[in-house]
């Protein structure tokens, strides 16, 4: 089992809930990460790589020999810039040489990681027949990888499972998104200075995510994949939810900051995902 993405806040859980699930895991990352992830998974085996959208499908047929499965959580997810950096281009054209590659070493399931943003927004009841039109450029290259690697395995052996990802929060998720930034004022005490707070999201926790697309390995559903919770959340509920934890809805300012332009007014998703067993039915 082949992971990319696993020091990361998605990847992470994926590369978890894997191992627990009893796979062998192989994960490819950057140096510096490939050190924590050799303690985080002692006995694996950890293939360090730079830059692994800059590698060729030679390398990738290489790399995946053996390799039965492989779940593609790696992107370019810089906050400051990631909704329309160039570097989401970057992104599809190495996933697409990393496809090639698993193809040829005989890697029988692709999964990949997508995005809510795929799909014309806003829209509270969003199912994988939900028309697709994304205003971001990573909304974009994200559907781009998925009509390419449909393409791609059409006519091969390779399962391609494709797994849309809406509102995650929880552990190591970025210190300048929402969840981190309530969680950090409550905790001190201080004001958190918030929007209206009126759109409506799917919030889903990371660990449930991350499990889900883990379940996929086991139970071989293929094509594009809800991962949500199916629940429509205004952002003020979520707020306010995480306030009543420590008591302190009184530190919770609304209206302070104006929506961004492109914030849509409702991103709510239909789950699909297949779930078998006792154990799956517990934890969705």
């Amino acid at each position: 089992m082949l992971v990319t993405g696993a020091s990361g806040f998605v990847g992470t859980q994926i590369a978890k809930q894997l191992a627990g699930n009893g796979h062998t895991v192989r994960l490819v990352a950057r140096p510096e990460a490939a050190r924590r992830l050799a303690v985080n998974f002692p006995g694996s085996a950890i293939v360090e790589c730079e830059d692994l959208f800059a590698q060729s499908a030679e390398w990738w047929a290489e790399t995946c020999a053996g390799v039965k499965a492989i779940v593609h959580a790696a992107w370019y997810v810089n906050p400051a810039d990631y909704l329309d950096s160039e570097q989401n281009a970057a992104c599809v054209s190495g996933s697409f040489k990393m496809a090639q590659g698993a193809a040829r070493a005989g890697v029988s399931h692709f999964v990949g990681v997508g995005t809510c943003m795929e799909y014309a927004l806003p829209s509270d009841r969003l199912d994988i027949n939900s028309p697709t039109a994304p205003s971001t450029v990573y909304g974009a290259c994200k559907l781009a990888l998925f009509e390419i690697l449909n393409g791609l395995f059409e006519d091969t052996d390779v399962r391609f499972s494709w797994c849309r990802l809406f509102y995650l929060y929880g552990e190591g998720e970025n210190e300048k998104r929402l969840y981190p930034y309530l969680r950090r004022c409550l905790e001190a005490g201080e004001k958190a200075q918030l929007g209206s707070g009126t759109q409506l999201r799917d919030y889903l926790d990371v660990e449930v995510a991350g499990a889900r697309i883990a379940d996929v390995i086991d139970t071989g559903q293929v094509g594009a994949i809800n991962i949500c919770s199916g629940h429509a959340v205004s952002i003020r509920q979520f707020a306010e939810g995480i306030a009543d934890r420590y008591g302190r809805r009184d530190l919770l300012e609304f209206g302070i900051h104006q929506p961004h332009p492109r914030d849509p007014s409702a991103v709510v998703g239909v789950p699909n995902f297949v779930v078998e067993g006792s154990k799956r039915d517990e934890r969705s």
